[in-house]
């Protein structure tokens, strides 16, 4: 058997080819541990450098902002909510309604109300995650399983009861008389990590409340064989409505105060409040003819650079008409401002306010 190559030959009598001590191994240990830690640390700066040259690359030539940090998965909940209802039952979604409380004097926030011909109901959206249980005051508690995190909520069944009575007073308010008991009010979960029927029952939840397990099950073809709870959730025996009855809530609907509405790329949405613009002086000055009280919407497109992110936008917005819902294409302005401009938004919900480039934006809905 062939000997190790530090092993000394027989009969030497030099010392150099002694076999190693445990003093000149540790040495030997320790060089081939620093030398791996060095090469460790230049992969690491190798990799991190690639990614930021990855990342700026991606922002140079898509001219998008980094928007990973920001949560929309609220806004967007709702929006895909109200537009499931629209789909499977028809009529028409009005989403982010700030309406007036004459008693507080504060304004009640609606997540939507889902108006057809025969009813008109007040949809809660909550986004709630987790195992959920209701306390005896009525409170929700929710425990979310990756953070192990305890959250209450208020009562989300009596917030919708009130936001549908505090509604109904605006609307007779605004001469919309309608039917006793047209307006009816639901709470949905649309989160699928919201807890299953085989943790809680599902008769445990009050029944104004759709759990995800029952919002899973509605189909668009399935409203001819509608189950019980769903009828009872949006299909209640009431009385057809007048037609000019029903065009005359659609208007007021359509006119009551709402939360302004950002659109941003990749299908997410924000409701809040515009602030202002944010730029260069010359941009400022172009802009300076949008305000809610004269524009109702604008629209950002951007400029063909073969590819390469545009150093310039095309801004579209139209003039606020409260007699009807768009605007013709002969009424669009049209005006090109940097691409570096920004918008100031404070989200609903949230104290700090946010900005936003135009590059990263697909729309915006000024409330009047």
């Amino acid at each position: 058997m062939a000997s190790p190559v530090w092993a000394p030959k027989r009969g030497s009598a030099n010392p150099d080819s002694a076999a190693p001590t445990a003093q000149s191994m540790g040495k030997r240990r320790s060089n081939l541990s620093c030398t791996n830690v060095a090469a460790s640390c230049l992969r690491v700066r190798t990799a991190t450098k690639a990614c930021r040259t990855r990342s700026l690359f991606r922002r140079f030539f898509s001219g998008d902002d980094d928007l990973s940090d920001f949560d929309s998965s609220a806004s967007n909940a709702l929006f895909s909510v109200a537009s499931r209802l629209e789909k499977l039952y028809g009529g028409k979604a009005y989403v982010g309604l700030r309406i007036p409380d004459a008693d507080t004097g504060s304004r009640q926030h609606i997540d939507l109300v889902l108006v057809t011909k025969g009813e008109a109901v007040v949809v809660s959206v909550k986004n709630f995650a987790g195992v959920t249980s209701i306390r005896p005051d009525g409170s929700w508690v929710c425990l979310d399983g990756s953070h192990y995190k305890e959250q209450s909520h208020p009562d989300p069944v009596a917030e919708a009861k009130r936001a549908a009575s505090v509604l109904e007073s605006y609307l007779e308010q605004r001469g919309v008389a309608l039917p006793d008991g047209y307006f009816s009010s639901k709470v949905v979960l649309p989160n699928p990590k919201f807890c299953s029927h085989s943790i809680v029952p599902s008769d445990y939840f009050p029944p104004e409340v759709i759990t995800y397990e029952q919002w899973a099950q509605l189909k668009p073809e399935s409203k001819s064989t509608l189950s019980g709870w769903i009828k009872g959730a949006f299909r209640g025996a009431k009385k057809e409505m007048q037609e000019t009855m029903h065009q005359q809530l659609n208007f007021v609907l359509g006119t009551a105060p709402m939360w302004d509405r950002l659109e941003l790329k990749g299908n997410k949405y924000v409701l809040g409040e515009f602030l202002e613009f944010k730029g260069k002086q010359e941009d400022m000055q172009i802009l300076r003819n949008i305000r809610r009280t004269k524009i109702g919407r604008l629209i950002i497109q951007k400029t063909s650079m073969f590819g390469f992110a545009p150093s310039r936008l095309q801004v579209l917005y139209s003039p606020r008409d409260y007699r009807s819902e768009g605007a013709s294409s002969s009424e669009w302005v049209e005006v090109t401002v940097r691409s570096s401009t920004e918008i100031l938004f404070q989200p609903t919900n949230s104290s700090k306010v946010r900005k936003f480039k135009l590059s990263s934006i697909v729309s915006m809905t000024l409330s009047a």
